[in-house]
């Protein structure tokens, strides 16, 4: 491996999880001598935003370990992590990044890698010490890395032929959530009519005869879209 000393900025409000990736990164450090990491924490994106002001062109920002689960931020106007990686994406190009994440549903796994599409990807709760270091070096070396669960969710939403644009997969979402239908247009630029008609189409493509929603959500789930 190419001698190089990664600028490494590690986001997480967990400190176990800062732990385990920091302890992971001083592990391959000891282990490849011709690798060194330099590294700062951040445990909000208000914090991050302040740590990231410090690289530049000349001193780069190389490896960003990334929450998605962080608290919002209103004064930066951020939600959660997700929009900390689209700045980080933006403002640092050359940054890999590794989305460390509770989330397990496939739809919000799908949006990260559509808005992300990090180097690494990792549910917390496939996170174990013999499999973190060889992530890591694939991340290094020869990106991406997927933990088993997100690998799961890839083949899972790819082996289906259905067709459903961004909106139908936010319905299912929002449904699938306890989102009542008459909420929706607030969250969604359609009328009430309009979403009521895709929810129709929906069934008949997944072939829900019975009107029920539970029915409908069932199928969209065993097919990997919520």
């Amino acid at each position: 491996m190419e001698a190089k000393a990664y600028n490494t900025l590690i986001i997480d409000d967990h400190p176990l999880i800062i732990e385990a990736f920091r302890n992971a990164l001083l592990h391959l450090a000891n282990a490849i001598e011709e690798l060194e990491f330099s590294i700062t924490e951040a445990t909000t994106c208000d914090a991050a935003q302040n740590l990231m002001e410090r690289y530049n062109p000349h001193k780069t920002l190389d490896l960003v370990f990334l929450d998605i689960k962080l608290p919002p931020s209103p004064t930066l106007g951020m939600l959660s992590g997700e929009d900390l990686g689209l700045e980080i994406r933006e403002k640092h190009p050359q940054a890999k990044i590794v989305v460390a994440t509770t989330f397990n549903d496939n739809y919000r796994i799908q949006n990260i890698f559509k808005n992300i599409n990090p180097e690494g990807f990792v549910i917390k709760s496939d996170i174990a010490t013999e499999t973190l270091v060889p992530a890591l070096i694939e991340v290094l070396q020869d990106p991406p890395y997927y933990s088993k669960t997100v690998l799961q969710a890839i083949r899972k939403y790819i082996s289906h032929d259905y067709l459903l644009d961004k909106w139908d997969r936010h319905l299912l979402y929002e449904l699938s959530q306890g989102t009542k239908m008459k909420d929706l247009p607030t969250l969604m630029p359609f009328s009430l009519g309009a979403l009521e008609k895709r929810k129709r189409q929906l069934k008949i493509v997944f072939g829900v005869e019975d009107g029920e929603d539970r029915e409908l959500l069932q199928q969209a789930r065993q097919h990997g879209f919520i």
